[in-house]
């Protein structure tokens, strides 16, 4: 697909090259403009690079430019190109990104194996709140390097290993295995969590108890570990109803918990050792990556051994990322986990590399998300102060959704109501996440992410139903939609008004999105583009009558139009994990 940014961006690099051939790492800088088409801003650094006047430089790089064709350009301000493209040109580029299956994604030259580590709850406990971003900035980033060739490897590492579950198998043991299992498969696991902690409290009998089966758990006892297996195949079970619900990619096989390094610690520590990086501190045995201190400024220990022999988090999270670099052969690491776990994931970043485990070969990086928040504006609680149960807020949202559709669109049967207020309410809830900058805080609340206006969930769906309607009345009045059956798309879309060339500008900057949203981890800014689109599109729609447009041929142009909109933001929510409705 011709994408003109990337036309224009070579044109005039070439035009700079020839202008300033010594200069080296030249980017004309070519956005988009409000006053324009585009703008490119290059030339001035370039300009200021050379000791030259920009204006001056700007005139070089015109004269050498070969823009006839695609686009006409004029000087502006202190040295920066207003470019406007040519009709012809745009026409035919906007035609071609109508009818391409990819919908302008383009394939990344250099695809990679790319590991993402998100989402992690714990065993025996249920998920929360808290899980959301991780789990639907997780399943947004695969399904965005997927939709650009790139290999994804999903890697939920849940907490399934260590104290806890000594005294949750022998809880499991007092309440008898039928007994477990029934409470367990009902959901809950908050219950079954608590009552183990109890008990473990309150008796000396049972922690001691609890105590040799974390021995025995570590030791690889058969019948403890079978018990074990037990809390985890039910809460995986747990997990799996949760993620449908939320309509993400993850599954059982994607599963793999702590206890799936275990092997590999005593080798960890003893490379380590064979380094010359540990040393013992209390104790323990530990790694003092360079450039971590505390607030004292002593140097920062990574606690890799504990002191009567076990071995903690740092220990699993460093054999976790030499795995996911020897035997998965990961060209990327993503850990979307959150922001206060920072200063941790660095250390185990550096101390990784300072073992050459982590080498050059390999991206590594911590996708980082702040804190969802009430509307107290503290961190988001249930009415009883608890933190508040992922299921129970998708269910909330449903109902609410519901409450809404049932309003707006009374005609609905009962049967696409009820999937309309799913698609609605879980969008909803994935929307008002993503679409937020992920390394800030954000105040969760279903009157905002449920609003048929603003940027939502539900207006990029209502948007989209809107123009399937058009489609669908074009259809029923016997007028042929472009791109089905065997009515073609326009080799070349005419875009006379103003709101037709804006919207043809904006369905043409698709592809670079996601590519920006790639290539960043940034999910918000696919978001935005597509409320921009949704906006642009109704703009649209107001200014240039579809179905009663003066021509045929200006019809059947801006029913290509509607085909290449309705196209992208399908598409678009889809690599979001939302879901469009076909009515609302």
């Amino acid at each position: 697909m011709i994408d003109p940014v990337k036309v224009l961006t070579q044109r005039l690099a070439d035009a700079m090259t020839a202008a300033a051939p010594d200069a080296g790492g030249i980017d004309p800088v070519v956005r988009p403009s409000d006053r324009t088409d585009f703008q490119a801003n290059g030339i001035m650094g370039l300009a200021k690079r050379m000791g030259i006047n920009p204006r001056e430089l700007a005139q070089q790089v015109l004269d050498a430019a070969e823009l006839d064709g695609v686009a006409t350009a004029e000087i502006a301000g202190p040295g920066f190109l207003n470019l406007t493209l040519d009709e012809a040109f745009l026409g035919h580029s906007v035609a071609e990104a109508i009818g391409d299956e990819a919908q302008g994604i383009v394939a990344s030259q250099e695809p990679q194996r790319v590991v993402i580590d998100y989402s992690a709850p714990n065993v025996a406990k249920e998920m929360h709140v808290g899980h959301l971003r991780s789990t639907v900035i997780g399943d947004s980033l695969v399904r965005i390097l997927e939709s650009r060739g790139d290999t994804v490897i999903r890697q939920n590492h849940i907490g399934d290993w260590g104290t806890p579950f000594g005294m949750l198998i022998e809880h499991l043991i007092d309440l008898g295995e039928e007994g477990a299992i029934a409470e367990l498969a009902l959901g809950e696991l908050n219950t079954f969590y608590r009552q183990a902690r109890v008990s473990f409290d309150g008796s000396s009998e049972f922690a001691d108890r609890s105590r040799a089966r974390v021995v025995a758990l570590q030791a690889g006892d058969p019948e403890t570990l079978r018990l074990w297996r037990i809390l985890v195949d039910l809460s995986a079970e747990y997990f799996q109803a949760v993620y449908d619900r939320l309509g993400v990619r993850l599954t059982i096989d994607d599963l793999v918990g702590e206890s799936t390094y275990n092997e590999l610690l005593a080798t960890v520590v003893a490379d380590l050792d064979a380094a010359g990086m540990l040393q013992t501190s209390n104790g323990a045995r530990c790694v003092f990556p360079d450039g971590f201190s505390n607030r004292e400024g002593e140097p920062l220990p990574l606690i890799v051994q504990k002191g009567e022999g076990g071995y903690g988090y740092a220990a699993t999270d460093l054999a976790a990322i030499r795995d996911r670099i020897d035997r998965l052969r990961a060209d990327r690491l993503l850990y979307v986990v959150g922001s206060p776990q920072a200063e941790h994931l660095a250390m185990i970043f550096a101390v990784a590399r300072d073992a050459g485990w982590l080498t050059d070969a390999t991206e590594v990086d911590h996708v980082a998300f702040g804190s969802v928040l009430g509307e107290d504006n503290k961190m988001m609680k249930s009415r009883a102060g608890a933190s508040l149960k992922l299921a129970d807020l998708l269910d909330e949202a449903v109902a609410r959704a519901a409450a809404i559709v049932a309003q707006k669109n009374p005609d609905l049967d009962e049967a696409e109501r009820a999937e309309v207020a799913r698609a609605v309410g879980i969008g909803a809830v994935k929307y008002g996440d993503l679409s937020s900058d992920r390394t800030r805080d954000y105040v969760f609340s279903f009157d905002r992410m449920l609003a048929f206006d603003g940027n939502t969930s539900p207006y990029l769906q209502y948007v989209v139903a809107r123009v399937r309607s058009i489609l669908r009345k074009s259809r029923v009045e016997g007028i042929a939609v472009p791109g089905e059956r065997d009515e073609p798309v326009p080799d070349r879309i005419g875009m006379v008004e103003p709101a037709e060339r804006a919207l043809g500008l904006a369905l043409l900057s698709f592809g670079r999105v996601v590519e920006d949203s790639a290539a960043s981890s940034q999910p918000h800014r696919l978001c935005t583009y597509l409320f921009e689109l949704a906006q642009t599109f109704t703009r649209f729609y107001e200014a240039a009558p579809i179905l009663k447009a003066d021509t045929d041929e200006q019809r059947h142009h801006r029913l290509a139009l509607a085909v290449g909109t309705e196209r992208v933001m399908v598409r678009g929510l889809d690599l979001l994990g939302i879901e469009a409705p076909q009515r609302m």
